[in-house]
């Protein structure tokens, strides 16, 4: 029983109970009714002639022989509406137990560990017909197949009545195809690691070639054939793992001939007996024969590749919801974090490494920030300064050390009160398809705020509030990227005017021109005066406008001031700055070598 419970099927039925209890007795209770019509059939068949043969009423055969023909035409049609609507219900079912498994937990790691990320492929993307058919169409094959092993099951049960033996042998004899045959019944290598990485990467390909983002480039590069051939390779290698998963059958099939031969030869050849030395009469004989060959239906029923696909994505779901939870747990502090920071927030010997890596980020890392403050972090790609933008809105939490908020560890304060008082920019900002109101305030906000906070990121001239930002939509408009950062600048100025004491800036402006994103931080400083306000950024035009500015390499602190005391210090910092203000550079009319202002 614990080998059948951790069968992926065994969880599938499960999840259909769970999802819609009634619908799945229904189901089940049409399947048993449809499944023992054969057998049913046979013996009215049987009764029919007994009554010819022996001159009785035939109208009790005939009503028997209506109602089961009309069973036929009724069952089936039944079925396949009930089994759409069973798995229209399971898939809103799974997706909701998704999106409960991956957004409950308030951290992050768990959608960003590499081993579960396979899982949550399977789980998201079952039922958009890219790996089979949708759920609500693969009932039905489910179904299919479940009919013909029950009808193959109760017609050798009707066996019973003519010889003990015979319905044993019969189950054994057509059960072995499935033990022999079961390499190849289902797709056993549908999930070895050269099927699942050949699956992932034929999506990657289709998703290339059939989503708007990517179809500038694919067309600008002379990519599109290049992605149609990616594509039919993984897909052309899927094909021929099940071609080899499929010839396993060649083996087994000379040794089920044999038993299902025998089987059948001793059955059918004991029942002919009996009807020729009187013992059965004809209607009987006529029953057992058809009984007899209804139960080859137990070798081509049962579970099929659709039940296999349709399980894999359940299984998944359950795995993600155990495994995630944890994974992406943090402590939840119960300390008040109103009108924090008031004094500073500091990393004190703080170490972090993302999950399942060795390599820390972060290591023995000390910076203290005073409240009220701006702080621009500038280093080189990997250096850790977008990680600590992660740790300060508790996305993570550090291996050892603390981030202490005047004087008390971060994760002793209450997680979302705490959340209340950061407001974040990160580089991938998310873009709504909403209005341009949802926008900037998806939790909501008065339109004076909102307007004060599109004035602030000089966004006040982009659209009505009203206005759906996505061209798929009537009346709608899509903005370019400069002016999706000002709105996503809005967003976070917003949730400054609604109470927010720390603004957090991840590569805010990196789509705006240099003057343009000088503007943009000196607009952002006016408007945070009141709060802790620190950017990540590669710009110098915007880091020296900064109160201090922190170098961080190899995940530690190099070199903290301001920019002319970073200047004067001749380190890290100056040669970064010189080797960007090389490119801005011209001549003036002595011929003297003059930096731009905005550097």
């Amino acid at each position: 029983m614990q080998r059948l419970r951790a069968r992926q099927e065994w969880a599938f039925f499960g999840a259909l109970r769970r999802a819609a209890p009634g619908l799945s007795a229904s189901w089940w209770a049409l399947l048993a009714l449809r499944g023992a019509l054969p057998a049913t059939l046979a013996i009215a068949t049987g009764v029919l002639v007994n009554a010819v043969q022996h001159h009785h009423s035939l109208a009790g055969p005939l009503v028997f022989l209506g109602v089961l023909f009309v069973s036929y035409q009724v069952l089936t049609p039944l079925q396949q509406a009930v089994s759409s609507n069973l798995g229209s219900r399971a898939s809103a079912w799974l997706n909701d137990r998704l999106m409960v498994a991956t957004t409950a937990p308030p951290g992050i790691a768990h959608l960003e560990r590499p081993d579960l990320a396979q899982d949550l492929v399977v789980a998201r993307d079952f039922d958009l017909g890219i790996m089979g058919p949708p759920l609500s169409i693969a009932m039905d094959f489910i179904a299919s197949g479940l009919v013909g092993l029950v009808a193959g099951f109760t017609s050798a049960l009707v066996l019973f009545a003519f010889a003990w033996w015979a319905p044993p042998l019969l189950i054994v004899g057509w059960g072995a195809t499935h033990w022999m045959l079961r390499e190849s019944a289902v797709w056993k290598d549908r999930n070895t690691d050269e099927v699942r990485d050949a699956q992932r990467h034929a999506d990657y390909a289709y998703r290339l070639a059939v989503d708007a983002p990517a179809a500038k480039e694919l067309r600008m590069f002379g990519l599109a054939g290049w992605v149609v051939d990616r594509f039919a390779a993984r897909r052309r290698r899927l094909y021929e793992l099940r071609w080899e998963a499929t010839r396993l059958r060649e083996r087994p099939v000379l040794g089920c001939l044999v038993i299902v031969l025998a089987a059948n030869v001793l059955v059918c050849w004991r029942i002919a007996l009996g009807a020729a030395d009187g013992g059965l009469g004809l209607g009987s004989a006529l029953v057992y024969l058809q009984t007899a060959v209804g139960a080859s239906a137990i070798a081509f029923g049962g579970l099929s590749w659709a039940l296999d696909g349709a399980a894999a994505p359940v299984a998944a779901v359950l795995r993600l919801e155990a495994a995630m939870a944890p994974v992406g747990e943090l402590h939840r502090g119960a300390r008040s974090a109103a009108g924090t920071p008031a004094r500073e927030i500091r990393f004190r010997d703080l170490t972090f490494s993302y999950p399942l890596t060795d390599r820390p980020v972060l290591e023995r890392f000390d910076l203290t920030i005073p409240a009220g403050s701006s702080l621009a972090i500038v280093g080189v790609n990997g250096a850790g300064k977008t990680t600590l933008a992660k740790l300060l809105c508790r996305l993570y939490d550090p291996q050892s050390g603390s981030i202490e908020i005047d004087g008390v560890d971060l994760r002793e304060l209450d997680l979302d009160e705490w959340r209340g008082r950061v407001t974040a920019v990160f580089q991938d900002f998310v873009r709504y398809d909403l209005s341009l109101r949802d926008n900037v305030a998806p939790r909501g906000a008065p339109d004076t705020e909102i307007l004060a906070a599109l004035a602030d990121a000089g966004a006040d001239d982009l659209a009505s509030l009203d206005t759906i930002l996505a061209r798929g939509y009537e009346g709608g408009t899509d903005l370019s990227g400069g002016q999706w950062q000002r709105v996503a600048l809005a967003r976070a100025l917003c949730a400054v005017r609604l109470g927010a004491g720390l603004v957090l800036l991840d590569e805010p402006t990196a789509q705006l021109d240099v003057r343009g994103e000088a503007e943009i931080f000196e607009r952002i400083l006016a408007a945070t005066r009141s709060c802790t306000t620190i950017l990540v950024s590669h710009r110098f035009s915007t880091v020296r406008q900064a109160d201090r500015i922190c170098v961080v390499e190899a995940g530690r602190v190099i070199e903290l001031g301001s920019h002319d005391e970073l200047i004067a210090l001749d380190g890290r910092y100056r040669t970064m700055f010189e080797l960007q203000a090389s490119r801005f550079v011209e001549l003036d009319d002595a011929g003297q070598e003059v930096v731009h202002e905005s550097l």
